[in-house]
């Protein structure tokens, strides 16, 4: 049985030393199941909507639904042998989910209809952080339209000010969401470990924590990400993952724990034909005992942003949103591995290898 549940962090700390009546009154109190498998699904950037910023009539996103006939499982169909089998699967959502026309004035602002969140629950994903600089394309509005979507749909998300807690097999999963940009990263170190024992306190078995930082296209981060992303382990964290650089980055095991520094993206209508379409899904398994978390071990499942790219094994190519594995022992496979143990070669503790097997 699956249940979610979310909760505010702004009051992390308080919450952390509530005592067990309080926490209690919270949940339902049922006990931990004694030992747990759960397999978790991490994806990059999603990005469904068309850029609502220039010339509307004209799109890809739009273009792509109407040669579906609207089928809103498209996206992701290439994927649901993972997502459809896992425990969770977690991306990064970016743009908004409204009929709102105010937007920023950016170059990219990214819009689709509110029920076009299908494609979500249609492609087995249960969960989305939502702290990003899309977010907020179309203003208040289209934010809190979004919001009411995932609502309206079962999506657990997590923002900075909101935290997502999923159930499955009894365990709680508590998901974190923070955006360094702006000077945010002493905001993210002075409520970052209290926001991880506040999901403790409410029983998260497991907890997860989401980061949009770096510059875009990196294949590696930077030393501030670095210094983030392993502060965010010592605080208690199980997993970290990464993304913003539309490329990806590779993995550190720090103190037992993974740093997925980025995923790169998954279904993307942010460019027709980027120049690097490589991507990878991230899989780990966890293993739950008495309610703490063991970490297990991980895999990669590279893919392309695009099934014509996936299919030829080309790096870049024309985009048609359908993210898609290589074929195995393919020289996209061999490329995507390859890329990431070149660019971890300066990470103190980069992973050695890349499995894509348990």
């Amino acid at each position: 049985m699956r249940r979610f549940f979310a909760i505010l962090t702004g009051a992390a700390l308080m919450l952390a030393m509530a005592g067990p009546a309080q926490a209690e009154g919270l949940f339902d109190g049922s006990a931990h199941p004694a030992t747990a498998e759960i397999v978790i699904t991490a994806a990059g950037d999603m990005t469904i909507g068309g850029n609502m910023r220039k010339n509307p009539k004209s799109n890809m996103y739009i273009d792509i639904v109407k040669a579906v006939d609207g089928d809103l499982s498209y996206f992701l169909a290439n994927v649901q042998e993972f997502f459809g089998r896992d425990d969770l699967t977690i991306v990064n959502f970016e743009g908004a989910l409204t009929h709102s026309t105010a937007h920023k004035d950016n170059d990219f602002c990214f819009r689709a209809p509110p029920e076009h969140v299908r494609a979500l629950s249609l492609g087995s994903v249960e969960a989305v952080s939502f702290e990003n600089n899309h977010a907020m394309d179309f203003k208040q509005q289209g934010y809190d339209d979004t919001i009411a979507a995932f609502n309206g749909e079962g999506i657990v998300y997590s923002t900075k000010d909101h935290m997502g807690i999923y159930e499955v097999k009894g365990v709680r999963i508590g998901m974190l969401a923070y955006q360094t940009f702006d000077g945010a990263y002493d905001m993210i170190y002075g409520r970052m470990p209290g926001d991880i024992m506040a999901a403790r306190a409410q029983g998260c078995g497991i907890v997860i924590v989401s980061y949009h930082w770096g510059a875009e296209k990196d294949y590696a981060p930077n030393s501030r990400q670095v210094e983030l992303g392993r502060a965010t382990i010592d605080a208690g964290a199980d997993l970290v993952l990464g993304h913003h650089s539309h490329r990806i980055n590779p993995i550190e095991h720090y103190q037992g724990k993974y740093i997925v520094y980025s995923l790169g993206n998954s279904s993307f209508s942010g460019n027709t034909q980027p120049s690097d379409m490589d991507t990878f899904l991230f899989q780990q398994k966890f293993i739950v005992s008495g309610g703490m978390a063991t970490s297990g071990p991980f895999r990669i499942i590279p893919c392309s942003i695009s099934s014509k790219t996936a299919a030829s094994g080309e790096i870049s190519g024309k985009n048609d949103l359908a993210v898609t594995p290589f074929a195995p022992d393919s020289k996209g496979v061999n490329r995507v591995i390859n890329t990431m143990l070149k660019n971890g070669q300066k990470l103190k503790y980069a992973v050695e290898s890349y499995p894509t097997g348990w």
